[in-house]
């Protein structure tokens, strides 16, 4: 039988980028599914491919303790995929309260509902950030960096890193770390995000904006690479050497966010357009990007997409979406 063959799966943030394509996977690889759905999103990937037919659906807050604790327990889960927070930087530095909330008690919370289900629970992957490293300079960023968040996203991100490990020292819940590069892909509805904003500006002929100066440097990680990461380190898991541990994954290949646009613009037939610089981004760090070579000897885990494969099909995706 296939590893996750009735496997039960938790599975927080999934109508989110990257929870509908992992709950898609997991389905199509005869998971049992259940996701923790906060609200109702009718343009979202996860309602469009109609996956809540196919998946236990419970509806409420990470800041549900009792919440919770009931769905692990009704659904005897036995793997969580803790992807649910506040994911979008200009929105946490206008409400850091809420973004707290969700992405440090929430993380916490579910943390402690593990916790007092050891008969089932064999394997918690936590998603952390990039962000959560904070400013390390110029050099890519190792596992073994301090969590130095300064800005709310980034300090909500270090913080729920932190507590997923406490919760492993002190009480052995069998938790990993993922920290990865910036997601993108099919599927992403945050068009002030670069890659959506961008691909949505070149498909309607209008000029993409930059919020920057456009020099800031990122890892940029495509979800289906990112998929098959968060899987195969839960295939290894609850493995003594991989509980505990962080692992960082991005492509591999960091770019400035000049470099992203003219891509996407190539990719798109819009050379003509010229991007609006709008040098206005404050309380971002200048460079970040990830040394991931922990998981490829650890996990011998690599990405299979090269950017511009995975930036044709996420331009495909939207393409009947913008029109």
């Amino acid at each position: 039988m296939e590893p996750w063959t009735q496997r039960s799966v938790f599975v927080t943030g999934a109508s989110g980028l990257l929870g509908s394509w992992l709950c898609e996977e997991l389905l199509a690889r005869s998971a049992h599914v259940t996701c923790l759905l906060r609200d109702w999103v009718p343009a979202a990937r996860f309602t469009q491919e109609d996956l809540f037919a196919r998946v236990n659906v419970v509806r409420g807050d990470l800041e549900d303790h009792a919440l919770l604790l009931r769905a692990l327990n009704e659904y005897e889960v036995d793997t969580v995929f803790h992807l649910g927070a506040q994911t979008i930087v200009g929105t946490a530095a206008r409400s850091p309260l809420s973004t707290f909330e969700s992405n440090v008690r929430g993380t916490w919370n579910l943390l402690e509902a593990c916790r007092l289900c050891p008969e089932t629970i064999e394997r918690v992957i936590v998603a952390s950030s990039d962000k959560a490293y904070g400013d390390q300079g110029d050099e890519a960023y190792r596992e073994s960096a301090p969590l130095q968040g300064r800005f709310p996203y980034d300090a909500s991100k270090s913080c729920a890193d932190l507590i997923a490990l406490s919760y492993f020292h002190s009480y052995r819940v069998p938790v990993a770390i993922t920290r990865c590069g910036n997601l993108f892909g099919g599927g992403d509805l945050n068009y002030n995000r670069l890659v959506p904003g961008t691909i949505r500006s070149a498909l309607r002929g209008e000029a993409p904006v930059i919020r920057s100066d456009g020099q800031f440097v990122r890892d940029y990680f495509y979800v289906r690479d990112a998929v098959e990461a968060y899987l195969t380190l839960a295939d290894l898991m609850p493995r003594d050497d991989l509980l505990g541990e962080a692992f960082n994954f991005s492509s591999g290949e960091p770019l400035t966010v000049i470099e992203v646009v003219e891509r996407i613009l190539s990719l798109c037939d819009r050379e003509s357009l010229r991007p609006e610089i709008l040098n206005q981004a404050s309380r971002e760090i200048p460079k970040q990007t990830l040394d991931c070579t922990k998981a490829r000897k650890v996990l011998t885990w690599s990405p299979r997409f090269s950017l511009d494969a995975a930036l044709r099909e996420t331009i495909d995706w939207y393409r009947p979406q913008i029109a």
